[in-house]
């Protein structure tokens, strides 16, 4: 745990809050401009999503794959080479209206900034059963794209009923056998179009009016208990995979009074660029991102605002040299 220190008068040119492949990419490249950026990777969330993966395998660079863990290691050396400092602490407050920003971190330090970079990701939602965490990088997963390969010729579940779901399940079926999709309620919420694609595809099928109560195996998940919503009855399904799709929510409990957001809850920033709704302040990853919620294109939005950081930073001194 990093020791409290006292509030000074110096200001940092940019202070990031959150880790992650954004965070990261976003304090190399602002290291390597000189811009001297401290990154507070929170006490548990450092990181990011991928501390939680095991393999990935579609992260440019890497031929036979990588750690989630390992990944986010090396990203985080590379930004303390150049120079970024990195602290373990969770941002309790900021005031991004402020001239300079100020952020106050859970131990009582207080820094001030000319610019912050937000990118405190996302959360994926979870059932919240019994089994759930213990079997997750071990048969259960919140993200196709990133796990479905492991999982060629298997039987596998989705849980979910919205286009998210129904995407999850038309790419699982390019590696699975069967792909069973769990939903609570009788009819799917996905868009006309995604609901019939999946509807018609002949490796998906459907278990209404179903929840999930809770996952039994091993060491890996071989299990799911399930009940019928509507006539209480309980049952069992086998199965290797589990992968929930039911909604994931963008961390903007810090910032949702003071910055404008989409209505799915994300940063709204003017793209292409990472520019919020305060000048000065930058966000990037998937706290910005509802869609994609890929390592490599929350890497890329890290550089974007980081970039953009330096030519708001250039801007201000020039006009501050031109009122002299």
């Amino acid at each position: 745990m990093t020791e409290a220190v006292e509030s000074t008068d110096a200001v940092r040119d940019v202070v990031i809050i959150g880790s992650g492949p954004a965070g990261y990419t976003a304090a190399i490249y602002a290291a390597r401009a000189s811009l001297n950026p401290l990154v507070v990777a929170g006490s548990v969330t450092a990181g990011g999503e991928l501390m939680n993966t095991t393999d990935v395998e579609n992260f440019p660079g890497f031929p036979e794959g990588i750690l989630g863990p390992e990944l986010m290691s090396q990203l985080e050396q590379q930004a303390t080479r150049f120079g970024a400092e990195v602290q373990y602490e969770d941002v309790t407050e900021v005031d991004l209206k402020a001239s300079p920003k100020v952020v106050t971190l859970g131990n009582g330090s207080v820094y001030r900034a000319h610019s912050v970079i937000l990118s405190t990701g996302s959360a994926y939602r979870e059932l919240g059963v019994e089994g759930e965490k213990r079997f997750s990088g071990h048969g259960v997963s919140w993200c196709a794209t990133c796990d479905g390969f492991f999982f060629r010729d298997q039987n596998i579940a989705v849980v979910g009923g919205g286009d998210s779901a129904m995407e999850e399940a038309l790419f699982l079926t390019k590696f699975a056998s069967t792909v069973t999709v769990i939903h609570r309620r009788d009819e799917l919420r996905a868009s006309k179009t995604m609901a019939n694609r999946a509807l018609a595809h002949e490796k998906i099928r459907f278990v209404w009016d179903t929840e999930v109560t809770g996952l039994e195996g091993g060491e890996k998940l071989k299990t799911l208990n399930l009940r019928n919503l509507k006539t209480g009855e309980e049952s069992s399904m086998d199965v290797t995979g589990l992968f929930v799709a039911v909604g994931s929510d963008p961390r903007t409990a810090l910032v949702k009074d003071q910055l404008n957001l989409n209505p799915d809850g994300t940063i709204h920033v003017e793209h292409p660029s990472s520019r919020t709704s305060l000048p000065g302040v930058f966000a990037a990853g998937d706290v910005t991102d509802p869609t994609y919620r890929q390592a490599i294109t929350a890497a890329g939005s890290g550089c974007i605002a980081a970039q953009d950081v330096e030519h708001y930073l250039a801007d201000v001194k020039e006009l501050a040299a031109s009122a002299v």
